[in-house]
C-alpha cells in the first residue's frame, strides 16, 4: 500500500517518459557482468527517459570498456561540451521515474547479482510514514540502500526515499559519472538535519543509516561492528510521532571486501571515504567501476516496529535520545552477531 502523500505525488507528476518502457537487453546483461559497464547501465536508463545533451555518448560508452579508455571518454566529453563540466541542474523527486528505475534496472541487478531477500516480513507495518533504520557498510556505492528500497517497494508498494550523503548530489566526480540531478530525481534526501526534518514533516518513508558515515568508514577490519548511532533520528521520531523500523543487513560488508580508508587522500579529494584495497588497481584502469561492487548476497532481517516516543521517564532531551539510540544499537548488534553465527 502506498501512503497518501506518495499517491498525491504520483498523480501530480507530469508525463515525461517515452511510451515504451526501458527493455533490459543483451547489452545491459553484458554490462551487468562486465564491471566497467555498470556506469553505462545507469546513464543509458536515464537517457531513455530524459533528454540529456550533456550526457555520455555511445562512443564514450565504448571507451569505458577498455583499460584506460575512461580517461579518453572524459576528454572527449569535455571537448564536446565546450571545455566545461556538465550543467548542474536542480532536480525534483519523480516517483514515476523511481518506479521505472527500480522495476527495469534495479530488478535484474537485485535478483541476479545481489540475490536480495527480505526475511521476517511479518514485522512490516501496513503503511508509513516510517524511519527505516539500517546498518550501512561496504565502503562503496550505497547498494545496500538501493536494494532494500527495491525490496520494500516490491513487498509493500511503498515509495521509499534514502537519506544520502551530500557528496552523492554535488561532488565533481559524481556529476561526471552520473546525471547531475540523478540522486534528487530518484528521491535522495540530503543527510542534513533541515532536509531530514522536512522530509519527515511530509510523512515520507525514509531509509536512514544511524551510524552515519562512520558505518562504511570503519572498513573491512571492523566489519559487522556497529559504530555509535546518531541521535537525530530518535529526536525526530519523537517530535513527529513517526515510528522506527529497525533492519539488519547481512552481506553488505562484502560489497567491497579487504578495504581500509585512505584517510589523507580522502580528505584531499573531499570524499566521505576513499577505500584502499586490491580492487583499487582495477579502478585506476577502469574509473567507470566507481559504482560497481563485488557480487554478494544481501539479506535483510526486519525487526519489530519501534513506536515513536522516548521510552524513558527522564526529562526528554538529547541525553534521553542518546540513550535510546545506543540501546537500539546494542539490540541490532546482538541480532547481527546471532545472524552471523547461523551463517
Amino acid at each position: 500500500m502506498i501512503n497518501q502523500h506518495s499517491e498525491n505525488l504520483l498523480n501530480s507528476q507530469q508525463e515525461n517518459a517515452p511510451d515504451e518502457g526501458y527493455i533490459f537487453n543483451w547489452f545491459d546483461w553484458f554490462c551487468l557482468w562486465y564491471p566497467p559497464g555498470w556506469l553505462i547501465l545507469f546513464n543509458r536508463h536515464w537517457q531513455h527517459y530524459h533528454t540529456d545533451q550533456d550526457g555520455w555518448s555511445w562512443l564514450e560508452y565504448g571507451l569505458f570498456l577498455i583499460p584506460g579508455g575512461f580517461y579518453l571518454a572524459l576528454l572527449s566529453r569535455w571537448l564536446r561540451l565546450g571545455f566545461r563540466s556538465p550543467q548542474k541542474k536542480v532536480g525534483e523527486f519523480d516517483p514515476k521515474y523511481q518506479q521505472a528505475f527500480r522495476k527495469e534496472l534495479l530488478g535484474p541487478i537485485v535478483k541476479y547479482y545481489f540475490r536480495g531477500e527480505l526475511q521476517q516480513v511479518e514485522n512490516l507495518p501496513p503503511t508509513g510514514p516510517l524511519i527505516v533504520a539500517m546498518n550501512h557498510a561496504g565502503m562503496c556505492f550505497p547498494w545496500d540502500f538501493l536494494t532494500l528500497g527495491y525490496l520494500l517497494s516490491e513487498a509493500k508498494g511503498w515509495i521509499v526515499q534514502p537519506i544520502a550523503n551530500p557528496v552523492l548530489f554535488e561532488h565533481p566526480w559524481v556529476i561526471w559519472w552520473l546525471p547531475p540531478q540523478w540522486s534528487q530525481v530518484l528521491g535522495g534526501v540530503r543527510a542534513k538535519l533541515d532536509d531530514f526534518e522536512g522530509a519527515l514533516a511530509q510523512g515520507k518513508i525514509l531509509l536512514y543509516a544511524p551510524e552515519g558515515i562512520r558505518g562504511p568508514f570503519k572498513g573491512w577490519r571492523r566489519r559487522y561492528q556497529l559504530e555509535k548511532f546518531d541521535v537525530s533520528f530518535v529526536q525526530l521520531s519523537d517530535r513527529y510521532h513517526i515510528p522506527i523500523l529497525p533492519v539488519v543487513c547481512i552481506g553488505s560488508e562484502f560489497l567491497h571486501p579487504w578495504a581500509i580508508n585512505f584517510t589523507k587522500l580522502q580528505r584531499l579529494v573531499k570524499l566521505p571515504f576513499l577505500p584502499l584495497s586490491p580492487l583499487i588497481f582495477a579502478l585506476l584502469l577502469f574509473p567507470s567501476m566507481g559504482i560497481w561492487t563485488m557480487k554478494t548476497r544481501l539479506r535483510y532481517f526486519i525487526s519489530p516496529l519501534q513506536p515513536a516516543g522516548l521510552d524513558t521517564h527522564l526529562k526528554k532531551g538529547r541525553t534521553a535520545a542518546y540513550q535510546q539510540a545506543q540501546k537500539l544499537r546494542e539490540k541490532l548488534q546482538l541480532q547481527i552477531n546471532q545472524f552471523i553465527g547461523k551463517s
